[in-house]
């Protein structure tokens, strides 16, 4: 079965679960449910039947859509990492919020009201360990075979440079999904900024959306540029703040098709020495230190880019 129809049956299984046990047991349960509990084990929050039903629902209808829109997309099933990862959290997370509205519901079960509903935490403890245990053998299972390697000791492209000609490298690229929260947050600046003025009190989330604002600007975008001075990666939409890496620190340079789930997930990640910039998934410039580190940049046409890199590095080695 591939793992679009998977989905689809697990999906629907769950969502007629989550909708049936409540609906069959619904003469048993008190009107409204409590829904939190405190430290203590005292029940301190209550939703209607209704309304209870609708958020078990609403949470598992957007796991399940994200990973059905995530299915849809090739690319997210071609690497192993990316397969793990989607069928733990399709099998796993069903179970979490499957088990969750069974511990809520035992815990209403023949209370005269919500305030004596009574959760038991092994409950809760249970639900946990055995959605985390179900979703890391799924991910283990449907992880498949190893992703395709290049064959080892494969050149890295390079130009052929005529004597003394001057070239140049420029890629450009936005994360269109950074780029609408930056606007929204920008927009909510705006919105936000105006009723201060006018008297409400706004003023505590003026400081959250400016970190939102400032954080977007500086992540949405990235412009790299190779020249015979090097590899530049500036960030943001005026190409500041950025990185210069001299020839003479490049040892070679290739692409590769990396994801997020293989680096941790998206932004400035790892350590120096062993760092990925990854604004979306796909082709990446590869550069190797001399001193052994790598640098990988999520950048379209990648591979014209090492080519240059690795011809300047070689003019610059052979001078």
């Amino acid at each position: 079965m591939n793992p679009r129809s998977a989905a689809a049956l697990w999906g629907a299984a769950i969502t007629a679960a989550l909708v049936a046990v409540p609906l069959t047991l619904r003469d048993r349960l008190p009107d409204p449910l409590a829904v939190h509990w405190g430290p203590a084990g005292a029940p301190d929050g209550e939703l209607s039947f209704a309304a209870g039903l609708a958020v078990q629902v609403a949470m598992w209808i957007a796991i399940w859509g994200f990973l059905l829109a995530a299915a849809a997309r090739e690319r997210t099933l071609t690497r192993r990492m990316g397969r793990a990862y989607w069928w733990g959290t399709l099998v796993g997370g069903g179970l979490f919020v499957l088990g969750m509205g069974g511990t809520t519901l035992l815990a209403n079960l023949d209370a005269p009201d919500w305030t004596a509903a009574v959760l038991e935490p092994w409950q809760v403890i249970t639900v946990i360990l055995v959605s985390a245990a179900a979703g890391l053998l799924a991910g283990h299972l449907g992880r498949g075979g190893p992703d395709l390697q290049a064959p080892a000791g494969a050149e890295p492209p390079r130009l052929d440079l005529r004597p003394g000609q001057r070239v140049v490298w420029v890629s450009r690229l936005t994360n269109p999904w950074l780029l609408a929260v930056t606007t929204v947050a920008a927009a909510g600046l705006v919105v936000v900024a105006v009723l201060d003025v006018a008297g409400a009190s706004v003023g505590p989330v003026l400081p959250p959306l400016g970190v939102v604002l400032l954080v977007g600007l500086l992540t949405t975008s990235l412009t790299c540029r190779v020249t015979a001075d090097g590899l530049r990666i500036g960030f943001g939409p005026f190409g500041r703040p950025a990185r210069r890496i001299q020839l003479s620190k490049i040892d070679k340079a290739w692409s590769d098709t990396r994801y997020p789930s293989q680096v941790g997930g998206w932004g400035i990640r790892g350590l120096p020495g062993a760092a990925t910039i990854m604004l979306r998934g796909g082709e990446c410039l590869i550069i190797r230190y001399r001193s052994g580190g790598e640098l990988a940049v999520s950048v379209d046409d990648a591979a014209r880019g090492a080519a240059l890199l690795n011809a300047l590095v070689a003019e610059e080695v052979s001078r």
